[in-house]
């Protein structure tokens, strides 16, 4: 138990180094935030907490929207995880729950880790901590926050075209509970948005 412990810890000062610079909401606290939600989808679910949890930690390594050479990132992430001595059969369903999380892929995982791994992602896409996290992408990316004329290529369009989509997406009942009020949430949130835009 200790050995996973400092595993995990060795992790997250990894995952920090790579990214507690991130202005995009691709940021450090993404990563914990998944995981910890990861782990607890896990539990509740009779899945493997180290695997969820490791995977969740190193989802967005190799993210081309994060990463100039998404190669380079893949194999010194590999280089870690094998120092650390997590065995091979681990790393590679680590990398098997990891493989299939993004929603642009547009598929469900083989692996209930990998299910785990999505929603927990998911999660941290919705609700108050997913509007916050749109507006920092858009704001990274010079993106209007919205426009009457031209909505296609605003941060608002962003829940349209992915977060509204969301809830309805989550793979475990532990998710899809979590989901409802999340995604209340972004609904009475753009309710009022509209209401204040047109004032």
């Amino acid at each position: 138990m200790d050995r996973k412990k400092d595993q995990l810890q060795t992790i997250r000062d990894y995952v920090f180094e790579l990214f507690h610079n991130d202005a995009t909401g691709h940021d450090y606290y993404h990563m914990e935030r998944v995981a910890r939600m990861a782990k607890t989808i896990a539990e509740k679910e009779g899945a493997d907490s180290f695997i969820c949890e490791t995977a969740a930690w190193l989802h967005d390594i190799g993210d081309k929207k994060l990463f100039t050479n998404p190669e380079q990132a893949r194999n010194e992430m590999d280089d870690i995880l094998t120092k650390i001595e997590i065995d091979r059969n681990s790393i590679e369903l680590i990398y098997e729950a990891i493989k299939d999380v993004s929603f642009s892929k547009g598929k469900t995982p083989a692996t209930l880790a990998g299910e785990i791994v999505q929603d927990a992602d998911r999660l941290d896409a919705i609700g108050a901590i997913g509007i916050s996290r749109v507006f920092a992408y858009g704001g990274t990316k010079e993106q209007l926050i919205y426009h009457d004329e031209n909505p296609e290529n605003t941060s608002i369009q962003h829940f349209y075209d992915k977060l509204l989509k969301l809830k309805n997406l989550m793979n475990t009942p532990t998710a899809i509970k979590i989901a409802q009020e999340r995604h209340a949430f972004m609904e009475a949130y753009l309710d009022q948005f509209f209401r204040e835009w047109k004032d």
